[in-house]
């Protein structure tokens, strides 16, 4: 199945993947292969999961903040971030130095 270029360009900005190479637009190919394959089961009369833990009871627990105000010190921990956001997964796509941060930042 062909997948436009303007599509291709979507994902690759979604994805930080960069399909321009064999490569990528092979692995974007078995994925499509692969959900269309997923296509073909019958769902009828199945009925839609909340979670796949369905057999067990969750829980909600309180949501107690114990420590706060340390996102400088949890950012010295990634490898890559901009402006005080991990990113993640990096991707094939290289990601621009901090000095570049702004002009990559200006152009999204």
């Amino acid at each position: 199945q062909q997948v436009t270029a303007e599509v291709l360009g979507q994902l690759e900005h979604l994805a930080l993947v960069d399909f321009r190479d064999a490569e990528g637009v092979e692995r974007l190919q078995k994925a499509i292969r692969f959900a269309d394959q997923l296509r073909e089961v019958n769902t009828d009369g199945v009925e839609p999961m909340d979670s796949v833990l369905e057999d067990r009871c969750l829980y909600l627990r309180e949501d107690d903040v114990t420590e706060g105000n340390c996102t400088r010190e949890l950012l010295k921990n990634a490898r890559e971030k901009v402006e005080e956001y991990f990113v993640a997964p990096p991707g094939n796509i290289p990601l621009p130095k901090l000095e570049d941060q702004e002009t990559f930042l200006q152009g999204s």
